[in-house]
């Protein structure tokens, strides 16, 4: 089942861009260079996502979106901002936004982003998940699993999602933190409110406080406007703390007043607005030791652990690893347009014995490895990364003991900021362009034709 996305923007170089790397994904991809144009194709097209930059001459991107609420009331909107404009789109996460991505635009963090929002359609829900994945109505890959670790999440996640109270999860990085804390707002009577993912560690910290909690117009050489910042935009919903452990300790004081007083202070302001939501926060650092350390204060640590959820490794469980690779195969299947059956029993050894660092989240990219280098319909250990299966398993082809993924993401990123001139990012990769082509169709990466 493909889905399909509306990419909108007023620069052509751009929308080549978000449809080519969607495209290599796996879904289908219209492109509008005007709100006014994206308005005429969504009254002939349904769409399951749609993607538009916030400033464009005539309709602008929060204009399109409170027009396109109207048209398509299921489909979910992401905005494209620049850190100057991000208090626009505070703005539109409060007329019914549901994410929004900061230029410059990052390839990898888009990808999951969209995945994270098309993994929550009905019809997916419905049709691509097994049945045991579906818990509070969720069907996150970070819930997938019949393991009694994972059982146990998924009925910590029935019992707290219904509460108000703040929730803490704890996890490696790849565990799935971010998808459980979309399970427990989707399984919460806040489930029709705003979710607001924040990123503790990615704000620059000049920006962090003006971004969390507002500003009024005038308060620095920069505020051009007015901004409510994130917290209230949440209001009455959700929001949830990224990597709560990078937060610079002054800014925990703060965040700790807003926790227990249930109103935010904008920078410059003379009063506070009261806000009604909920916090939840996530970290792969140990809190306690951090607290011990004093990078993390104790009060805070308290407020934010009221609920505690533990995602284990991906090696605490391996046995739920046959149930994620066949998950990751049907969903590639789906991006890549293959017809994989499976993956053999040598294979599948491999996957169990391997110690996962990056967990269900580099499963998920070795998988997609695998399916793109195979020319099969099972999954063998050849098709495997060597860090994978390790030094005793021969390879015919020598290209195979690079890391396959890391090569094509690095090739997608060089030809984007080329705007897709090929002897430019030939040059900058440092091959022949005989090569990069010859690559292309390795990987399998189908650029859009150059602009003039």
């Amino acid at each position: 089942m493909s889905t399909s996305i509306l990419v909108v923007d007023d620069e052509r170089a751009i929308q080549d861009t978000l449809a080519w790397c969607l495209r290599t994904d796996g879904h289908e991809v219209r492109t509008a260079g005007s709100g006014e144009e994206a308005l005429a194709i969504m009254a002939d097209q349904g769409f399951d996502l749609i993607i538009s930059d916030i400033v464009m001459p005539g309709l602008s991107g929060v204009d399109l979106l409170r027009k396109a609420r109207a048209l398509q009331p299921r489909t979910p909107v992401v905005l494209i901002t620049a850190f100057a404009t991000v208090e626009t789109a505070v703005e539109a996460l409060r007329e019914g936004a549901s994410d929004y991505v900061i230029k410059p635009l990052k390839f990898d963090d888009l990808r999951h982003r969209v995945q994270g929002l098309l993994g929550h359609r009905p019809a997916f829900r419905e049709s691509a998940l097994p049945h045991h994945s579906v818990e509070c109505g969720v069907p996150d890959r970070g819930l997938l699993g019949g393991s009694a670790a994972m059982l146990a999440v998924r009925a910590q996640v029935a019992k707290i999602g219904p509460a108000a109270s703040n929730v803490l999860i704890t996890g490696e990085s790849g565990t799935g933190k971010e998808l459980v804390a979309r399970a427990i707002h989707a399984a919460s009577p806040r489930r029709g409110q705003p979710f607001v993912p924040i990123n503790c560690g990615a704000i620059p910290e000049s920006l962090l406080e003006s971004e969390l909690f507002g500003h009024m117009k005038g308060a620095f050489t920069s505020a051009v406007q007015a901004s409510p910042g994130l917290f209230a935009a949440a209001d009455p919903g959700t929001v949830f703390l990224d990597e709560i452990g990078e937060m610079p300790v002054h800014m925990q004081v703060k965040l700790l007043r807003v926790i227990e007083e249930k109103q935010v202070w904008a920078v410059g302001s003379t009063k506070p607005l009261r806000i009604d939501i909920r916090v939840i926060a996530s970290t792969n650092r140990d809190l306690d030791k951090e607290v011990e350390a004093g990078r993390f204060r104790g009060d805070l640590f308290y407020r934010l652990n009221v609920v505690h959820i533990a995602l284990p490794p991906l090696r605490e469980h391996r046995e739920d690893i046959p149930l994620l690779a066949d998950h990751f195969i049907r969903e590639f299947n789906l991006k890549l347009g293959r017809q994989v059956q499976g993956i053999d029993r040598d294979a599948l050894r491999a996957l169990i014995a391997y110690p996962w660092k990056g967990n269900v989240r580099e499963l998920e990219h070795v998988i997609e490895s695998a399916m793109i280098l195979s020319d099969c319909e099972i999954l063998t250990v050849g098709d495997l990364p060597r860090c994978v299966v390790g030094e005793s398993v021969p390879r015919n082809d020598s290209l195979r003991e690079l890391n396959r993924q890391s090569e094509r993401e690095h090739i997608m990123t060089v030809l984007a900021q080329t705007q897709f001139d090929k002897r430019e990012a030939a040059r900058i990769l440092g091959i022949s362009l005989a090569s990069l082509y010859r690559k292309l169709g390795e990987r399998r990466i189908s650029a859009p034709p150059l602009q003039n």
